[in-house]
């Protein structure tokens, strides 16, 4: 496909989705909900065939890794089958379904003048642009999260996951296709040169959602006008506090490691306290090589753990001494950075200069240190004594996630339905010979301002 022609035939795709979009802001919320059952239907209708065009992407990506093309992490996201996948994507659609309706909230509701009334109410985003990588189930999680708040989008799925997203995809427009929402309300698209084009076109694209390296995060940015919502990095850290339990520290480490370790919410950096070099630390990293993690240490940790009396058999195998760099990378794999530091106060001037405002996590049993911690720590998700897995829309109670935000806009951490609407200003003129601009000000007439209890909309 020449440029040219690429060009023309992402326009048609951008302006059919505004047209789409613009006609359902007239559907009433019970037909979308209804499209998500009809979808959840068509789904569970098609699961061979899905799962079997997935065995077959998941065996052309191998091939890739065998010749050094592809990472483990991204091939182990690519796998629709793995555990409860699969019926947790199923889920997600009906918990979506069933969640409220996150467009026509009044959030800001005024009396002007006597029979003049403004209104502040929530509105869908308008056509999203959502750019991914291997995670087929992506397809399905947005294109839930976006009928439901009343927008259109356009996927587009890394090709080792074609096969896949394709007929996903049939499923969602053939569930599309039995309500009176168009069913070119989701829409696929498959070349780089169509996103290239599509990037450039703010004349119908209202957002861009990219998930997927941080190489691709940078790249959108760096290649469109559009406002683009996403994180480049998972950098993760947990920090065990001097007054940390030791079996409490164990627990959450090792779960935040190896439970998926090449999700964006997995740990990555480990800080301890300078005062547990000899006494906790030794014990959670013998939990994280018993369950085979790779510690990449500094000076401080990797002395402590070299006289230790009885040494894991794997320690020389798995326990090595790091470098400067290795604290600004996003391993996604059995690969731990640790480091120790001698107070709360340098943990969160570290974590905030080496993370990626993700998901950062305190081990303690001080509140006072707690505190400290969520406050000081600049990131989308704060944790005390917990995991930094639990960092995830499905988890929140959101249903499923468009993706993780660690930017300043709307919205911040796993973004849900009310990260996917923004809101317009609604007046309304009950007077007889309507409101003019002339009438208030100087000598005039004064503007009442007065809240408005318990709004909702007149119209």
């Amino acid at each position: 496909m020449s440029a040219q022609s690429s060009t023309a035939n992402a326009e048609a795709i951008a302006r059919i989705a505004k047209d789409a979009f613009e006609v359902s802001q007239l559907t009433p919320s019970s037909e979308r909900i209804r499209a998500l059952h009809a979808i959840r239907s068509e789904l569970e209708s098609r699961r061979e065939a899905i799962l079997s065009a997935n065995k077959e992407d998941l065996k052309a990506a191998q091939d890739e890794v065998d010749a050094g093309r592809m990472s483990k992490s991204l091939l182990s996201r690519l796998d629709l089958g793995r555990g409860d996948k699969w019926d947790s994507m199923l889920q997600g659609v009906l918990d979506v379904a069933a969640l409220p309706d996150p467009t026509g909230t009044i959030t800001y509701a005024t009396e002007l003048d006597d029979g003049l009334d403004l209104y502040r109410v929530s509105c869908p985003i308008g056509v999203l642009l959502v750019i991914f990588e291997a995670r087929p189930e992506v397809v399905v999680n947005i294109a839930t999260l976006a009928i439901k708040s009343g927008n259109a989008a356009i996927l587009k799925g890394g090709k080792e996951s074609n096969r896949t997203a394709k007929l996903l995809s049939e499923a969602i427009q053939a569930g599309l296709s039995k309500t009176s929402l168009p069913s070119t309300y989701i829409q696929t698209i498959e070349t780089r040169a169509e996103v290239s084009s599509l990037l450039a076109m703010d004349q119908y694209i209202d957002l861009v959602i990219p998930r997927g390296s941080k190489e691709l995060v940078k790249n959108i940015q760096h290649n469109t006008r559009i406002s683009v919502m996403g994180h480049a990095d998972g950098l993760c850290s947990i920090y065990v506090d001097e007054t940390a339990d030791v079996e409490k520290a164990k627990r959450v480490v090792v779960d935040a490691k190896i439970d998926y370790p090449s999700a964006c919410n997995a740990v990555e950096t480990l800080i301890i306290h300078e005062s547990l070099l000899n006494t906790v630390w030794p014990e959670v990293a013998k939990a994280l090589l018993s369950a085979n993690v790779e510690l990449l240490c500094d000076e401080a940790t990797l002395k402590a753990l070299s006289s230790l009396q009885k040494p894991p058999t794997n320690l020389r195998t798995l326990v090595k001494a790091s470098e400067p760099a290795t604290y600004d990378v996003e391993h996604l794999s059995l690969t731990l950075s640790v480091l120790a530091l001698p107070s709360l106060q340098s943990a969160i001037k570290f974590i905030n200069q080496h993370g990626s405002g993700h998901t950062d996590a305190i081990i303690t049993e001080s509140d006072t240190a707690a505190s400290m911690f969520c406050r000081g720590v600049d990131s989308a998700s704060t944790f005390v004594n917990a995991s930094t897995r639990f960092a995830d829309g499905f988890r929140y109670g959101y249903g499923t996630e468009v993706g993780i935000s660690t930017g300043r806009i709307h919205a911040r951490g796993p973004v849900g339905l009310e990260g996917l609407v923004i809101y317009k200003y609604m007046m309304r003129s009950k007077d007889k010979a309507g409101h003019i601009v002339g009438e208030f000000g100087t000598g005039k007439k004064s503007y009442k301002h007065q809240k408005i209890e318990n709004p909702a909309i007149p119209f």
